[in-house]
């Protein structure tokens, strides 16, 4: 009798439980139908003001959401002007988006959620640009952020080393950027920039930052095989057009960074061609990404 009454018990609290998971993916759904709503009307509202008030709305609802137990599992996969980018070991996502501005310039939103199945716990990504002088060398935090859309995640080496995010920053009408940003998540802080990252004259960087033509596409990616970091080589339209990064673009090489104890060392003119795991990872299949290389096909131009 004793055995049959505990049976019960425990069906029952299985029940319960999945009963209360089941309602709360429902809610999740619900709001997710209201975040698409709201999202369209950022986009495609008449003026910059109504634009940035259903942003404003957005991001409400959205950590509204995100207050849901279990919301972490959650995909919001048909939210598909924001990026929701997972870190490999499991252990946070981050959320990016971008405003576009009337002028041609952007505002970028976003936010770190860690996987704490007890509450939430939630670090905002506060766009700081404007007022940052030297993006490649200042050391920030989630309050005054580098403001990027991540598409990747590079998990650390070893427990001393940062993440690293890979990102597409627009720029202004003339011009967009890639951003490799390093990333420490210790004790409840948020700190964006390491001196891990070399350039191509030896200097050690806080992020690395690529600015090009509007009118070009630069490939950005971490091939995990190798430990490589490549990227398309950019170069002016003509000697002419040298420091102005509006007229730069693709030469059709490519350079890199590998994993050396700790750093990230630069690679001048890796030749793929002849490494054939990391041109199979390169390649992107257009049945599988609707985003490839990470461009954002979103909000705005590339």
């Amino acid at each position: 009798m004793k055995k049959s009454i505990i049976l019960i018990a425990c069906f029952c609290l299985t029940f319960t439980i999945v009963s209360g998971q089941s309602k709360t993916v429902e809610k999740l759904k619900e709001y997710e139908k209201t975040l698409r709503t709201i999202d369209a009307q950022s986009i495609n509202g008449e003026n910059e003001l109504e634009r940035r008030n259903s942003t404003y709305n957005f991001i409400k609802t959205l950590v509204t959401a995100l207050k849901l137990p279990g919301s972490y599992n959650y995909p919001f996969d048909s939210l598909k002007t924001i990026a929701i980018t997972k870190d490999p070991e499991n252990k946070f996502r981050i959320f990016s988006w971008l405003f576009a501005n009337d002028d041609g310039t952007y505002r970028y939103y976003g936010a770190i959620q860690m996987n704490n199945p007890k509450q939430l716990e939630l670090y905002p990504l506060k766009d700081y640009t404007d007022f940052i002088n030297n993006l490649s060398d200042t050391i920030t935090s989630n309050e005054n952020w580098v403001g990027a859309q991540y598409y990747q995640i590079i998990p650390p080496s070893n427990s001393n080393d940062p993440y690293l995010l890979l990102g597409w920053k627009g720029n202004d009408q003339k011009s967009s950027m890639r951003v490799i940003e390093p990333l420490t998540i210790s004790e409840g802080k948020i700190t964006m920039g390491a001196p891990v990252l070399q350039d191509s004259t030896g200097k050690h960087l806080n992020r690395m930052v690529f600015e090009y033509s509007k009118s070009a596409s630069m490939m950005l990616k971490y091939i995990p095989s190798k430990k490589w970091i490549v990227f398309d080589h950019l170069v002016p339209s003509d000697k002419s057009k040298t420091g102005h990064y509006e007229y730069y673009g693709p030469d059709l090489s490519y350079d890199g960074l590998k994993y050396e104890k700790g750093k990230w060392v630069y690679m001048n003119n890796i030749n793929l061609t002849n490494e054939a795991s990391v041109a199979d990872e390169l390649f992107n299949d257009p049945k599988k990404l609707a985003n490839p290389q990470g461009t954002p096909a979103k909000r705005g131009k590339n």
